[in-house]
This record gives structure tokens, C-alpha cells and sequence, in this order.
């Protein structure tokens, strides 16, 4: 999966799937920087979000580290950082 990057598509994509979307939420608009909490995803939600890339992407990510990132920006920027890697 080299040269490969996760886009906001596919993140809202994933979260849909594993999550679905919230009452009042448009993840079609411009959320690159609005925080999962205010899009109505927890950090459990986060969680299975980032299992989910990780399986799809075939790319190790720290719980943790899924968890302290409360934006799409700053969760697209630690995934696409451990594909840089891969």
C-alpha cells in the first residue's frame, strides 16, 4: 500500500459503516476540522474507526494515539503519516 493515502472520502466512508452518522451531522460538509465529538462519535466510535483503517490500509495505529485525535484533519494526518512508513 505504499504511496497510498486515506481521504477524507474514505474517512467518512469508515465511519459511516462502522459507526453511522448522527442525527443533525452532514458528514458531506467541510468537517476536516470539526471535532468527532461534535459530529456525535465517541471515543469508542474512534476506536473501531481506527481498527477498521487499520485493517483496510494494512497500517499500525496506537489506540492512544487514535483517541487523542479529536478532528478528521488530525486522524487522516497520524494514518497517512503510518502509511508513509509502510
Amino acid at each position: 500500500m505504499s504511496g497510498k493515502q486515506l481521504t477524507i472520502d474514505d474517512l467518512k466512508r469508515i465511519l459511516r459503516e462502522g459507526s453511522g452518522e448522527s442525527d443533525g451531522v452532514d458528514l458531506d460538509g467541510d468537517i476536516i476540522d470539526i471535532e468527532f465529538a461534535d459530529l456525535g462519535y465517541d471515543s469508542i466510535a474512534i476506536l473501531e474507526t481506527g481498527g477498521r483503517i487499520e485493517r483496510e490500509c494494512g497500517v499500525a495505529l496506537d489506540d492512544e494515539s487514535v483517541t487523542t485525535a479529536k478532528t478528521p484533519r488530525a486522524l487522516l494526518d497520524l494514518v497517512n503519516d503510518g502509511l508513509a512508513k509502510v
